[in-house]
């Protein structure tokens, strides 16, 4: 997999190779499944639709990743501001506690 900057700052993402599919294109994949009439027919055509199978599936889940990612952060930042409030309420006590002791 690799990705190619365009002219509008976009990138595309191409897919090449498999790991996990064995050899692309001969029929049914390890799933189980037909995996459709041109996969199962084999050949040129049945490779190049494994392949962009393959390639959806790595961008899906590439997308999810990131999208897990961002989420993770997003509740770090929330509960470092959730710490600062609490850490605020505990001296505006100790102030009323130290006023009291002084009174």
């Amino acid at each position: 997999s690799s990705q190619k900057d365009r002219p509008d700052g976009a990138s595309i993402t191409s897919c090449s190779g498999s790991d996990q599919l064995g050899e692309l294109g001969k029929g049914a994949g390890k799933g189980g499944g037909g995996g459709g009439s041109i996969r199962e027919a084999g050949g040129t055509f049945g490779k190049r639709q494994a392949a962009e199978e393959e390639c959806y599936f790595r961008d899906k889940e590439r997308e999810q990743l990131a999208h897990l990612r961002k989420h993770h952060k997003e509740e770090i930042d929330h509960h470092k501001k959730q710490i600062e409030h609490l850490q605020k309420e505990i001296e505006r006590h100790k102030y009323k506690i130290k006023k009291l002791d002084d009174y």
